[in-house]
């Protein structure tokens, strides 16, 4: 039966919202830890607790905090490894109502500082060497986690915690420019939960593979904060390796994850893949990239009860704005699926109107899932969000039944003598060539034409440029085909959220 939904007032903005939902983050975890208390929760290396142990946990963690002097509204930021040690402390802070400020473990010292800095943070958890910390914190205490877990705790009333206060800032650059904090409430991740509930078919007892990092907003809400809606299993992977997935995946029953393009397409590069059963695996989503075809294709052959399902979202939506249901994605491999039950995408041009299906335009997207807007940055909030939609940047096309497709981002298209070349297009292609792991284009300056056609490549083994481009022309127009192709041996530049940051590579070929 399909949940109902009504119009609801939030942040100024007229959405439609469930009619029945958890209050809150916490709430998903009490009610978890009522209905299915001995089921078991976190799965961290040979650290297993349950629901009941989970809750115990948080409480504890709570009161320590509360005893260190952190109150409702107050930033605390982790700086943690997947793990028992961050799900806890997220949940305490969010039972105490106070807002969590997670950092990627990749960052500098100076990015730490700013965002330490900007989000006001009273405390940093961490478990990172002392010399990782910036030199100067400002009025952010620095405690470790090993340090944290020997305090005492202390009791503490619990607050009553409304779903429009925010529950975490997130830093998120896009992928050039400033880091900005969005601002996600306790309604945002409530529903974004819940879309995913629904659209992906989750059901009580899920056990969620959790392989990409839980400070980022698929980590943190498509698998943390899912699985407590759904009184589900995280299996946590302190860092991604094919292999240690494919085992822990085995071990575990695993029934869902949520990862980028290429961590699949490494996975279906392991030579013995057939030897692990994991038909438990029903739910493989993924976004941040197409996926290629050859990487759907080996994934389907070796279980063929794996259903794929593209995301497409971004921290400002709180992680998904489209899913495409699952055993769709086979028959529309150039869309991305449909807006969440909630959820509203149309397509803009310039001057602030809807065009006709098909046609390319930039998203904007509205919801109880678009967070209010981002930390302290007025400016940026008018520019990034108009009439109760936020302006994503993507240039894409809705057809009439609703299908979106991504076509690029708008600051990521190449003009070349005049031809607009969608980079996103020709990567698809590119990442059909024999061996490619991954690929970028981007566009190289040409003092004639403005811009020409460059593509960096990701591939074991490195190919020939001829035969790529052959390769490309064959399937797309003359103008679209890299005249210049530089190969890499690592992993291309992705931000938090798996996405390709191009601004690096631009750098690198104007400066030859």
């Amino acid at each position: 039966m399909t949940a109902a939904v009504r119009r609801e007032v939030h942040h100024g903005r007229v959405t439609l919202c469930y009619a029945e939902r958890p209050a809150n983050l916490d709430a998903m975890l009490r009610a978890a830890a009522a209905r299915a208390g001995g089921a078991c929760a976190i799965v961290d290396g040979a650290l297993r607790l349950d629901y009941r142990a989970l809750d115990a946990r948080v409480e504890a963690d709570a009161g320590r905090l509360a005893g260190l002097g952190i109150v409702a509204g107050d930033r605390v930021a982790v700086l943690l490894e997947n793990g028992v040690g961050f799900v806890a402390v997220m949940l305490a802070v969010a039972r105490l109502g106070a807002i969590l400020v997670p950092l990627g473990l990749r960052l500098a010292a100076p990015e730490i500082a700013m965002m330490l800095r900007d989000s006001g943070a009273r405390l940093l958890l961490h478990e990172v060497a002392e010399d990782r910390l910036p030199a100067d914190m400002g009025d952010c205490a620095a405690l470790s986690l090993d340090r944290f877990a020997a305090l005492d705790t202390s009791g503490f009333a619990a607050p009553a915690v409304d779903e429009d206060a925010p529950c975490a800032i997130l830093y998120t650059s896009g992928t050039t420019g400033r880091p900005k904090g969005a601002v996600l409430t306790h309604g945002n991740v409530v529903h974004s939960c819940l879309h995913y509930a629904e659209h992906m078919g989750l059901a009580d007892g899920e056990r969620s593979m959790l392989a990409v990092p839980a400070s980022h907003v698929t980590g943190l809400v498509a698998i943390v904060a899912t699985m407590l809606l759904v009184a589900g299993r995280i299996v946590t992977m302190r860092a991604f390796q094919a292999r240690r997935f494919l085992e822990l995946a085995e071990a575990e029953r695993a029934t869902h994850t949520l990862m980028v393009p290429a961590m699949y397409a490494l996975i279906q590069r392991e030579p013995d893949i057939d030897r692990f059963d994991l038909t438990a695996w029903r739910i493989g989503g993924y976004g941040g990239a197409p996926m290629p075809v050859a990487t759907i294709a080996a994934l389907a052959a070796a279980w063929p009860g794996l259903g794929l399902v593209n995301c497409y979202g971004a921290t400002e939506t709180t992680s998904p704005a489209v899913i495409m249901p699952p055993g769709e994605g086979r028959l529309r491999p150039d869309a991305v699926g449909r807006a969440v039950r909630c959820g509203e995408i149309v397509a803009m041009d310039e001057a602030g109107r809807e065009v006709p299906p098909g046609e390319s335009g930039e998203l904007w997207i509205a919801g109880p899932m678009v967070v209010p807007g981002y930390w302290q940055r007025a400016e940026a909030d008018a520019a990034s969000f108009v009439g109760g939609y936020w302006r994503s940047g993507d240039i894409g096309a809705i057809d009439a039944g609703g299908h979106v497709r991504i076509l690029d981002r708008m600051k990521d298209m190449i003009n070349r003598g005049g031809f607009k070349i969608y980079s996103a297009e020709v990567e698809d292609v590119l990442a059909g060539f024999p061996g490619v792991i991954e690929a970028a284009v981007v566009g190289r300056p040409c003092p004639v034409l403005g811009e020409r056609v460059h593509a960096v490549i990701r591939a074991d083994p490195p190919g020939k440029a001829a035969a790529v481009r052959a390769f490309v022309a064959a399937r797309l127009a003359d103008y679209k085909v890299p005249e210049t192709i530089d190969w890499s041996a690592d992993p291309l530049p992705r931000n938090a959220n798996g996405k390709l940051v191009k601004a690096s590579l631009r750098e690198a070929v104007a400066r030859g």
